[in-house]
């Protein structure tokens, strides 16, 4: 993996040569000489945002059935509304 650092005028000026060195590694882009943005390929952004999964993935993901887990009941009481 490569990793290529331009500055904000390098990007604006040959967008294309970025675009190129974005397959081989991140590309950093510089704003007064600090990184401040990254740009990647679409697959090493895919592959780094699939390890993060929601909620919904994580349960249908397979094998979930044969967790077990009985969580307690809960027993929430109800009482009258106080209009006054």
């Amino acid at each position: 993996m490569t990793i290529t650092t331009i500055s904000s005028r390098e990007l604006n000026q040959d967008v294309t040569r970025a675009k190129k060195a974005a397959k081989s590694g991140p590309v950093f882009i510089t704003d007064r000489g600090k990184p401040a943005h990254v740009l990647l390929s679409i697959e090493e952004y895919q592959r780094l945002t699939k390890q993060r999964r929601n909620i919904a993935d994580s349960l249908a993901m397979p094998g979930v059935a044969d967790i077990e887990f009985e969580p307690q009941r809960v027993t929430l009481g109800t009482r009258p509304a106080d209009f006054s």
